[in-house]
């Protein structure tokens, strides 16, 4: 398949560029890929769509302030964007301006951090060890810049609004968007009408919004990511696969997280892990029975995850409807609910 088999036309004045308020006054496209029907709803009304006994799976990470802006010892600005943790001082990371930082540069931050450079990633960023004295989160947490994407202009005033409600395990470098609909009360309607949440942990790094900059989607290779799945989550997936109910995901991290350790299409593999898994279409779900996503950028292989869900084709005409509906698009913007199996 050619990348250019995954692109659209959309306007720019699309790109949401703030969130709404509240959280679940987005809207809601509803795709049914079988009957191939398009329906437009708001966000808060999911429950419409769900029954008792159906089973969410939200991813919990939290975006951490992964943006470090920091000087050389030449006095040179430099800044670093931290992707992930490979131990308690060492990451992965990209830097800016990564031609002029070579292995054995120091960069500091203030006078209490700074980090020393001891290697290249594949993949075109550097390995840093970082040197300090005290807890480095809580470090980060003062020094460090929560990050939002390129396409964003705009300052959040309230940095919360770029994390989850239910967020519980620092990692990420970006969020995983579909749950920011979620608001905890209707998070708390949907436990008492009878749906079942479940948690699932990825760390969002490089590998889920890097470039796709090869002409054939097949030879593009994603950047390493961890996910954890608890006891818990794992034996409710089972119970609900067994009983015939649906298993959502919330987001394609979550999907990405559940396909990639399925051992068949009732279970899932306990504990933590990373994957590379890379979604397009011609795979085979094993686990997910429908998703909650939001839209994505031309060409990304968060729409070709979804391409593979509910078919290229019918995906790139709902898009189209959303552009001719002025939906708002990417990480602010409104929500997709596709499913393939009946209610």
């Amino acid at each position: 398949m050619l990348l250019s088999d995954f692109d659209y036309e959309l306007p720019e004045e699309l790109i949401a560029q703030r969130p709404i308020e509240p959280r679940n006054a987005s809207r809601l496209m509803v795709l049914d890929p079988v009957r191939r029907t398009i329906a437009h709803e708001k966000f808060f009304n999911l429950q419409k769509f769900l029954t008792a006994g159906d089973t969410l799976i939200f991813n919990d990470t939290r975006v951490i302030p992964a943006r470090l802006i920091g000087r050389k010892s030449t006095g040179a600005r430099a800044e670093i964007f931290l992707l992930r943790r490979l131990d308690a001082v060492t990451w992965e990371t990209l830097v800016k301006p990564g031609r002029k930082i070579a292995e054995g540069a120091e960069i500091f931050f203030g006078s209490e951090l700074r980090c020393t450079v001891v290697g290249r990633t594949d993949f075109g960023g550097r390995i840093v060890k970082f040197s300090f004295s005290g807890v480095f989160e809580e470090i980060l947490d003062r020094l460090g810049e929560t990050p939002l994407p390129p396409y964003i202009h705009e300052q959040l005033a309230d940095s919360e609004r770029y994390q989850t409600v239910y967020n519980r395990e620092r990692g990420s470098a970006a969020a995983p968007t579909a749950g920011l609909h979620f608001t905890a009360e209707q998070m708390r309607d949907l436990k008492n009408f009878g749906v079942n949440l479940g948690f699932v942990t990825l760390h969002v790094g490089l590998g889920t919004f890097r470039p796709v900059q090869v002409e054939t989607i097949e030879q593009h290779q994603m950047h390493e990511e961890f996910y954890s799945i608890p006891p818990a989550t794992a034996d409710l997936i089972r119970e609900t696969k067994l009983r015939g109910g649906r298993v959502i995901a919330v987001g394609t991290t979550s999907v990405r997280t559940l396909e990639a350790a399925a051992l068949d299409e009732t279970s899932v593999a306990v504990g933590a892990n990373s994957t590379k898994i890379f979604i397009y279409p011609g795979r085979e779900f094993r686990i997910v029975d429908a998703m909650i996503t939001n839209f994505h950028l031309p060409k990304s292989t968060l729409l070709m995850l979804v391409s593979a869900f509910a078919g290229r084709d019918f995906i790139l005409q709902a898009y189209r409807e959303a552009v001719a509906q002025r939906y708002r698009f990417f990480s602010f913007g409104d929500a997709m609910f596709i499913t393939r199996k009946e209610q």
